[in-house]
């Protein structure tokens, strides 16, 4: 059996030497990269073509949903596993959104890390028993019909990334240093957003980024 690659991103040193260990207690798993944000994620991934990447959902720079959809374009056969502290159903309908395969929390990391990596490399899905009970409850609630999409899902991949940025502190300068793109584009993007949405001020910006878990207080 081939050596199975692993990337892991998340912003705590301490979780991914966590993650690390459970891991590399498989003989044939691997961790090739250990990422900090999800843009140094995006790159790792590029660069090394992992099997699986476990992303947490929430990152500086780039939220965990939005840099996995960045490595599966960059690299299609990575297989995605999304690390979160929360069970909500809207985060569940990104993450599918996105294009991963699992869900699973860091309290069941202990239990389900394992588990959802062989899930994931079989080509199979793997979701947290919480997350899965949020999503039976949803379906036995609606009848099976889609609820609406969440007000995050209006904005497309580009704003989002802009808005996380923005944000956490950073200027329309830096936004646009990190993005490589002009200033006036970040300032046209962000006046297009605060119009969508319906905001009046940068505070209400960053109460939607942190609502809509694009960033942390």
């Amino acid at each position: 059996m081939e050596t199975v690659s692993i990337l892991i991103a998340d912003d705590h040193a301490v979780v991914r030497r966590g993650l690390r260990a459970l891991l590399e207690t498989h003989p044939k798993w691997k961790v090739v990269s250990e990422a900090s944000n999800g843009r140094e994620a995006v790159a790792m991934a590029a660069d090394s073509r992992p099997k699986v990447a476990i992303l947490d959902i929430s990152m500086p720079e780039l939220n965990g949903l939005d840099a996995a959809a960045q490595i599966l374009k960059a690299s299609p056969h990575t297989r995605i596993l999304i690390l979160t502290m929360h069970a909500a159903e809207e985060l569940i309908e990104k993450t599918l959104g996105a294009g991963a395969s699992g869900y699973i929390l860091k309290s069941d990391a202990e239990r389900d890390l394992i588990t959802a990596v062989e899930a994931l490399l079989q080509r199979r899905t793997f979701f947290t028993h919480a997350a899965s009970e949020v999503i039976l409850s949803h379906l036995r609630g609606t009848g099976g019909q889609k609820a609406a999409p969440p007000t995050g899902s209006r904005l497309s991949a580009r704003e989002r990334e802009i808005v996380q940025l923005l944000a956490e502190g950073k200027s329309n300068k830096q936004v646009a240093g990190l993005l490589h793109i002009s200033t006036r584009t970040v300032e046209n993007h962000r006046a297009k957003v605060m119009e969508k949405l319906m905001l009046h001020s940068f505070s209400e910006l960053v109460r939607y980024a942190v609502r809509n878990k694009l960033a942390e207080l």
